[in-house]
């Protein structure tokens, strides 16, 4: 009994600081966003507002405008809020449809090489991404795409690509053959057999791979910060620009920083169950 007690106590000590190091961080924010500025170097430090604020938001979202040069920052944050949204959903989209396609390529299909293919795409997991951004930037530049949707989607596909392909291609490997043949006696066409049996089937693989995909492309910041300055300029690269040379504006960082979270927050919180059995369904042969 002994044992078991002192199993359960280091379990749940390990389980209180793995909350403590990954929600800590998030709550803080949350709270400074709805601390006044003059209390964020006050002493002691408090782990709730004492005085509770809306001011940081009213300023982002230009309601409470008070400084010159501020009724520029709603504009620029809903510039930035529209733009994550749409590469991270472009991005997603195209990345699953690519690599559904090319996951069942793998598992159904004979021809040569491809395994060795297969493993030459999921290698790519390998590199890190900063060994390519110079030929990668040259490369956008020729292709007049720096600074374009098209261009962020089109790295952020081939970046999340071989992680949904090695997924999906685990989870097509687990459907039975025979559903297939089945519907192929049954007079129906591999496009039909694609769309109307086997995607259905592979519900929760899609799902994973859609989450995984856009939870990493909501995140990025090195690739948008070099090839989206400007125009297609996201929020993970608005946000640090509110500290300046001279001044750090917690409250803009802190209040934009809360509503940044609660997209991917939303997703995982709704798709929690989606992608833990996507996930599952490929590990059991």
């Amino acid at each position: 009994m002994r044992q078991k007690l002192g199993y359960r106590i280091v379990v749940w000590l390990g389980v209180a600081l793995l909350l403590l190091w990954s929600l800590g961080p998030i709550y803080w924010n949350v709270v400074s966003a709805f601390t006044p500025s003059a209390d964020f170097s006050a002493r002691p430090i408090h782990f709730f507002p004492q005085h509770f604020t809306l001011h940081h938001f009213g300023r982002l979202l230009g309601i409470d405008v008070g400084k010159l040069g501020e009724a520029q920052v709603w504009t620029q944050f809903r510039k930035a809020l529209f733009n994550s949204i749409i590469t991270s959903l472009t991005s997603t989209v195209a990345c699953v449809a690519m690599s559904a396609f090319g996951a069942y390529a793998f598992t159904r299909l004979k021809f040569p090489g491809r395994q060795t293919i297969f493993i030459a795409v999921v290698a790519t997991l390998a590199i890190p991404g900063y060994a390519v951004l110079i030929p990668l930037y040259r490369l956008m530049i020729s292709l007049h795409l720096v600074d374009t949707v098209t261009g962020v989607t089109a790295i952020y596909v081939s970046a999340f690509l071989p992680l949904s392909l090695w997924l999906l291609r685990s989870v097509f490997e687990q459907l039975p053959l025979s559903l297939e043949e089945a519907a192929q006696l049954d007079g129906a066409g591999k496009l039909y057999i694609f769309f109307g049996i086997v995607l259905p089937l592979v519900g929760p693989g899609l799902t994973a791979a859609a989450i995984l995909t856009f939870l990493g492309a909501w995140g990025q910041y090195l690739v948008p910060l070099i090839f989206s300055p400007a125009a297609t300029k996201p929020l993970t690269v608005l946000i640090p620009e509110f500290a300046t040379k001279n001044f750090i504006d917690y409250g803009l960082i802190t209040a934009a920083g809360s509503i940044a979270i609660i997209i991917p927050a939303l997703v995982v919180v709704f798709l929690n169950r989606y992608l833990v059995s996507g996930l599952l369904a490929g590990s059991i042969k």
